[in-house]
Formats: structure tokens, C-alpha cells, sequence
């Protein structure tokens, strides 16, 4: 029986797999999964592009980054925060108004909580986001055009970034992997990074929503800074990391309740 080759998908995780376990020369790779050093490669600059592993001359070495999780295994952990987050952000929006909705698992729950409103009109560059809000023709939905990326069903690309000139939200909201004071909002490539600020800039009023596990995280080496005035949306569950943020006149909070 021939065993079927992996995808393009799962060979990457696998390959990445092998580095980080030392295995970083492409002639080896290419010979342990039975593929050119051309595709090699092109993998390796892939995921040194996503920010997994840094290309050397001849291979590759681990980030020492955190591995991005697919939006479902986000998407499942704090749910009750993201929920709690996401219903108080909807709540910003008032019918008939435009509203710029990121990539990301608690955006996409604001979108949930946004279907069965009429009168809006929703930007997004989430996958999640239009599958959310596709069935209600109440809502004008715009998408973004660009390159779909997995993991996080973000669309990404310079056709979206040249889009969003064209758009003046009433409000725009927009996901975090992490958050520092000093540094704004973490994000795993540079793309998704440099379209992150674009979208901060982009609205009359700017959100940054996130539960409270993302607050002083840093899992990535990309960022947005956060040099325009904006309301951090959070959580209550951890008081101390909120306090440790400390003043900024460009942040206004708002904390919300998961009791």
C-alpha cells in the first residue's frame, strides 16, 4: 500500500519539527522527506518569514520563538474572557456605523456578537470575521483582498494595506497575540504586524482587545506600536498586570467583568 505524501502544510510542521531538534542542514532535510533542496528551501524561507526559524547559509536555525497555535487551539483557550471582551466591544458599535474588524479569535466573537445587527458595514481581513456574518444581508460586508495565512485565517498582503487608504471606520478593532507598555501590540510576522498599525490609524476610534493572558507577553519578534490614542479592552482576571501597564495619555481602559 503507498503511503500517502504530506501536504505542503504538514511536511512544513514536521520540517520544523526537525529543526528544532538540530536537524538543519537542507541536503539532510531534503533527503529525510524525500523532496529537492529547492523545496526545502522555499519552506525554510517560509517559515523564517512567519518568524518560526532563522535562515542560515545552508539551512536553518530555530527562532526560540513560540510556535503559533492554529485560531481553533486559541480560540478554546480563555473563551469565557475572550466572550466577555468581545459582547463589551460590540456594544461600542451602534447601527449604521463602519466597523474594522481584524483577524483574530476575539474579533471574530465580536463579529458573532455583531450578526444579527442591520445597518452596519463590517471591513475585516478574518477569514472567521466573514464566515460570521455572510448569512446576514442586514450587514455590508467588505473583505479585504490578499493572501490567506494559515494558521490564523488572516488575509494579508499589500492589496489590503493599499485598501484600507480608501476606508474611515467609525471604529476599528484589532487582536493581540501579546502586549508590553513599552513596545504595543506582538504579532507573529512582520506583514501582519505592519498592517496591524495601518489599521490603528485607520478609524476615528481604536480598540485593542485581548484577555488577560496576553498582558506582558511577548511570544513573537514582530510589533505594532501603539503611537495613536486607543482603549485596550481586557479582562478583569489579572488586576496586578493591568496596574503594572501604568499611565499613558495615547490609552484609555476599559475593564470588563467576567463575573
Amino acid at each position: 500500500m503507498t503511503v500517502p505524501r504530506p501536504t505542503t502544510t504538514q511536511r512544513r510542521t514536521l520540517l520544523l519539527d526537525a529543526v528544532r531538534s538540530g536537524e538543519g542542514s537542507i541536503q539532510q532535510l531534503a533527503d529525510q522527506f524525500g523532496v529537492s533542496s529547492s523545496t526545502i528551501r522555499r519552506d525554510l524561507s517560509e517559515l523564517a518569514r512567519e518568524g518560526h526559524v532563522v535562515r542560515t547559509y545552508g539551512g536553518a536555525l530555530d527562532s526560540a520563538h513560540s510556535v503559533e497555535r492554529t485560531l481553533r487551539e486559541k480560540d478554546a483557550s480563555n473563551a469565557d474572557e475572550k466572550d466577555a471582551v468581545a459582547r463589551a466591544a460590540a456594544e461600542l458599535v451602534a447601527d449604521g456605523e463602519v466597523v474594522l474588524l481584524d483577524a483574530g479569535t476575539t474579533t471574530s466573537r465580536v463579529a458573532r456578537h455583531l450578526a444579527d445587527r442591520s445597518g452596519l458595514t463590517v471591513v475585516t481581513n478574518g477569514l472567521t470575521v466573514v464566515l460570521a456574518l455572510a448569512e446576514n444581508p442586514d450587514i455590508e460586508l467588505v473583505v479585504l483582498g490578499g493572501r490567506l495565512r494559515y494558521p490564523n485565517e488572516a488575509i494579508l498582503g499589500r492589496s489590503a494595506e493599499q485598501q484600507l487608504r480608501h476606508i474611515a471606520p467609525d471604529h476599528v478593532f484589532l487582536g493581540a497575540d501579546g502586549l508590553t507598555a513599552q513596545r504595543g501590540i506582538c504579532s507573529p510576522t512582520l506583514e501582519q504586524a505592519q498592517l496591524k498599525h495601518q489599521m490603528l490609524h485607520a478609524g476615528r476610534n481604536s480598540y485593542v482587545l485581548m484577555d488577560n493572558s496576553k498582558l506582558d507577553h511577548a511570544p513573537f519578534a514582530y510589533w505594532t506600536p501603539l503611537d495613536r490614542h486607543h482603549t485596550l479592552v481586557v479582562d478583569d482576571g489579572r488586576p496586578d498586570a493591568i496596574e503594572a501597564l501604568g499611565a499613558d495619555p495615547l490609552r484609555s481602559l476599559l475593564v470588563v467583568s467576567t463575573s
